[in-house]
């Protein structure tokens, strides 16, 4: 237990200083980390679809649409960057792990009802703290970055819509797990798994608050 605690913390810090190191360095690095993150997912997205179907048609159909929604998340967060700055990814991405962090914590307090057969572990009272906590863990962020109006309902709705969305990607890759009968997309991550366990919900969510919110 203590060497798994070790493995997900240690992973934890090389991935958060990686990512910090590549966002505010240059817009080189932080595409040649883009690219390397979208490589990896499709990598995983393509052992998982190949574990549920033969290469046919359908295959094929679904790894190119799977290739195409990568490339558009990377363009997206290239642009985000090159028109906005840093602060706003900092945003985006804090809705989406807060979302996962209050939908763990207050589905594993408080139990209750399961939200859907796709995913066992999901409960109603957890997508209900994956909104809650997303709402204030983010506002609380936007207090040092100063990106997002409080005063605004529809900066109310956009958090709770990101928060959805986080939740939809992480039962997306929750269903296909289970369909190809494997507990995690990968092994990269020493202690997590693969990247797609870890961003499930992110590469869901971060498009759509871009699209939504600053285009």
């Amino acid at each position: 237990m203590k060497n798994e605690l070790f493995k997900r913390s240690f992973t934890s810090i090389i991935l958060l200083t990686v990512f910090f190191f590549c966002l505010f360095t240059s817009q080189t690095t932080w595409v040649s980390l883009l690219i390397f993150f979208t490589v990896i997912c499709f990598y995983e997205f393509y052992n998982l679809l190949r574990k549920i179907f033969k290469i046919n048609l359908i295959f094929i159909l679904y790894i190119s649409l799977i290739a195409l929604y990568l490339y558009y998340f990377q363009l997206s967060l290239t642009k985000i960057r090159t028109e906005y700055n840093e602060n706003i990814i900092l945003i985006l991405l804090s809705v989406c792990i807060f979302s996962d962090i209050g939908g763990y914590i207050v589905g594993k307090s408080i139990g209750g009802p399961k939200l859907t057969t796709i995913s066992p572990n999901k409960t109603i009272s957890g997508a209900i703290g994956s909104i809650l906590l997303a709402i204030i863990g983010t506002f609380s962020v936007n207090i040092l970055l100063d990106v997002l109006d409080q005063r605004k309902i529809i900066t109310y709705v956009w958090i709770i819509a990101m928060s959805i969305f986080c939740q939809i990607g992480d039962l997306f890759i929750s269903f296909l797990k289970r369909k190809a009968k494997v507990k995690d997309t990968g092994n990269i991550l020493p202690g997590h798994g693969g990247i797609l366990d870890r961003v499930d919900g992110l590469i869901i969510a971060v498009p759509f608050g871009i699209l939504t919110f600053f285009n």
